[in-house]
């Protein structure tokens, strides 16, 4: 059974870190699952894109297409992408159908604290324009299939109630022990640097 998991937030927030935490369990799972970073996306598929509210809801209904496609043929979908605009998240919401968003909820605040890639700096500097949270709004979700609290919750409380809501749904299969499928995160870290050095990820790091 086909489904994709979307983890909308403020950029920090937490949703590359759960996304592959999960999407990797997923793959010891021995589930076919394929994870859409947004960042990698839009690097390989939105060169053209600015981040105007219509480009950014034209690169959120791409990154859901390929999901759709994805789930036609019974592969999970694990995506990572800001989606600032309540809209656009519908949109896909309907062409997919079993659509799960998990909105990883973390205070602006917080956020800019953490500044991992150095981008609310810029931003408020002006450097950078139309950023989500800062110059550009970001519509939280109403009804979430998952809410997870990263500025007071562990990487690990929230991903186990991600787990445990897809088990509880029906969407996996429940484990009483760990399968030892493959090493999802050396398969996924040697594609990453495949593509690295094929010239296609420009902009994101190595794994």
């Amino acid at each position: 059974m086909s489904f994709t998991l979307w983890f909308t937030g403020l950029s920090g927030a937490g949703k590359s870190t759960l996304s592959r935490k999960v999407y990797y369990e997923l793959r010891r799972r021995g589930l076919a699952a394929e994870l859409l970073d947004g960042d990698l996306i839009r690097n390989n598929f939105g060169q053209e894109l600015g981040f105007s509210k219509k480009d950014r809801d034209i690169n959120v209904r791409r990154i859901g297409f390929v999901s759709h496609l994805l789930s036609k043929h019974d592969v999970i979908s694990v995506v990572a992408a800001i989606a600032p605009y309540r809209e656009a998240r519908e949109a896909n919401r309907a062409l997919i159908g079993d659509y799960v968003e998990v909105f990883v909820n973390c205070p602006l605040e917080v956020t800019e604290k953490r500044d991992p890639k150095g981008l609310y700096a810029r931003a408020r500097t002006g450097e950078i324009s139309n950023f989500t949270g800062v110059s550009d709004p970001y519509e939280a979700p109403s009804s979430p299939e998952i809410e997870v609290f990263t500025d007071r919750e562990s990487v690990e409380d929230c991903y186990c109630r991600i787990l445990e809501v897809l088990e509880r749904s029906g969407r996996i299969p429940a484990v009483t022990e760990r399968p030892l499928y493959l090493d999802a995160e050396r398969e996924e870290a040697v594609w990453r640097n495949r593509l690295a050095d094929l010239g296609f990820a420009k902009g994101c790091l190595k794994s």
